[in-house]
């Protein structure tokens, strides 16, 4: 009896080994896809179309970023008698409505400041406030939503509006780069996740045929496709531009995401400001997975979202925290019954973890070369120092625990040894761990400078995973949703 119960203890922590598997298999099969991108994307049903397009950008003291976002605007390559730009202003206290006044002063018609009395529900709350505004008479044809701070290149609103011209279309999103001129690590990191997550991630759901997000920065619509969504965006959840996305993929329509329209944005510069941006999106994740429960895994020919391979892709990113836990759970515990079973499934699951890592940032470095230049180091170290060293002990057998100390003539002790492989064994959770760490940091005296290089020991990933592991937690205590906005000083290199 206490063999049997040895063996099913055994494969329980087995599998949990396993399943970590599923986001390096998750991250191989997506980049796998990206280069049919070239042969199945939607530019053959794309023509030139330039509708009349309203602009619309939500604001909330915005002062220091308005002015270049509204100057570049006007100076697409884009007919100025069919582009309208509403400000709204969600009852600024600063001088964001001097701002907009001096600038609409230049282009009368085409800049308006529609002013909120009541601000502070929410970026939904004041979009949809310009959305009514939009559809109050037949003008429109297209609705895009942008963030105050983003800069557009010349030619990326044509390059958006020609997918319209296929009228399956519903919305179109564009490639936001990090653009700051004097980006911080942690904006270069996030800089390189941009090309990942979008100009990587979005090729593959072109070829899907499903997206996961509209860019919440820069996402166009036909105006069929807002009436028939009801006409507003979503109010009770976190991730609005998720939802818009989802609900225009279950009425019917297509989403398309164009890397070729490239637009610029300033992201966060520090953990704490980074952590506070992600925390929202990874709640709003949480909410989508649980709002469209039955949507996952079940195929219908109206959409590709119930896809298996969407749900995937979906599911390998959103539950990676669990999967980080479970394999340094599914190793110590394998360790402790059967060493070599262990060191077994350490050594397959990071040859494979290994295969993933080189494929994917040799990839991600060539599909945006301007982000590789500023970015290279970062996507080096995206996984942190000391998963790298991870690697270093699975590629080199015995270097950490053998041939290093013999190299300085050391000599380790069994305690040391299995207190090392423990070690080994527990970093991805322990990285996340310290990713909390360096956000506490960063709050105390000088720690902002420390946890500038701190950062690449973590590493970027365990923090985008520690948040959503913070996220997942407020979400189960029923935290109040607040729209904690993103703070900007407007360092876009216009």
């Amino acid at each position: 009896m206490v063999d049997i119960l040895r063996d099913v203890l055994v494969a329980l922590l087995v599998a949990c080994v396993a399943m970590a598997l599923i986001p390096v298999v998750g991250g191989i099969v997506l980049y796998g896809i990206v280069p049919f991108h070239a042969v199945r994307s939607h530019l053959r049903r794309a023509g030139a179309y330039l509708p009349r397009v309203v602009v619309l950008i939500p604001a909330w003291n915005e002062a220091p970023v308005l002015t270049a976002s509204l100057e570049r605007l006007m100076a697409l390559e884009y007919p100025p008698d069919r582009l309208r730009v509403f400000v709204i202003d969600d009852a600024s206290t600063d001088d964001t409505p001097a701002v907009v006044g001096a600038v609409a002063e230049r282009f009368p018609g085409q800049i308006v400041h529609l002013r909120r009395e009541q601000g502070g529900q929410g970026k939904a709350h004041t979009l949809n406030h310009g959305i009514r505004r939009a559809l109050a008479d037949d003008w429109m044809e297209a609705l895009l939503i942008m963030d105050a701070d983003v800069v557009y290149r010349p030619d990326s609103l044509r390059r958006m509006t020609r997918h319209l011209a296929d009228p399956r279309v519903g919305a179109v999103s564009a490639y936001i780069r990090e653009g700051s001129r004097r980006p911080s690590a942690v904006t270069r990191f996030i800089g390189y996740e941009y090309v990942t997550g979008q100009a990587a991630a979005r090729r593959a759901e072109n070829v899907v045929g499903a997206m996961d997000c509209l860019a919440g920065g820069a996402q166009l619509h036909s105006r069929v496709n807002i009436e028939a969504i009801g006409g507003q965006v979503d109010t009770s959840t976190l991730a609005e531009d998720t939802m818009t996305t989802f609900m225009t993929q279950l009425d019917g329509r297509l989403v398309v995401f164009d890397p070729s329209a490239v637009v610029l944005a300033e992201e966060p510069d520090s953990v704490t400001g980074l952590w506070k941006q992600r925390l929202r999106w990874g709640r709003g994740n949480v909410q989508i997975s649980s709002r469209f429960r039955r949507m996952w895994f079940r195929p219908t020919r109206q959409h590709r979202l119930g896809s298996f391979l969407f749900g995937f892709m979906w599911f390998a990113i959103y539950l990676l925290p669990f999967f980080m836990t479970a394999a340094s759970v599914g190793l110590i515990g394998l360790f402790l019954l059967d060493e070599l079973l262990a060191t077994w499934m350490f050594q397959a699951l990071w040859w494979a973890a290994i295969t993933a890592y080189v494929f994917i940032t040799a990839t991600t470095l060539m599909l945006d070369r301007e982000t590789a230049r500023r970015s290279w180091l970062e996507a080096l170290m995206f996984p942190g120092l000391g998963f790298l060293i991870i690697m270093a002990a699975v590629f080199v057998p015995g270097l950490w625990d053998e041939r290093i100390p013999a190299a300085l003539d050391l000599q380790l002790g069994p305690v040391a040894v299995t207190a090392w492989t423990l070690l080994l064994y527990a970093w991805p959770v322990l990285s996340m761990v310290c990713a909390w760490g360096l956000k506490q940091l960063e709050r105390a005296p000088g720690g902002r400078r420390a946890v500038r290089f701190l950062i690449y020991l973590v590493g970027y990933g365990p923090v985008l995973c520690a948040v959503s592991a913070d996220a997942y937690l407020k979400e189960w205590q029923g935290a109040a949703q607040v729209w904690d906005k993103t703070e900007k000083k407007g360092t876009v290199a216009a």
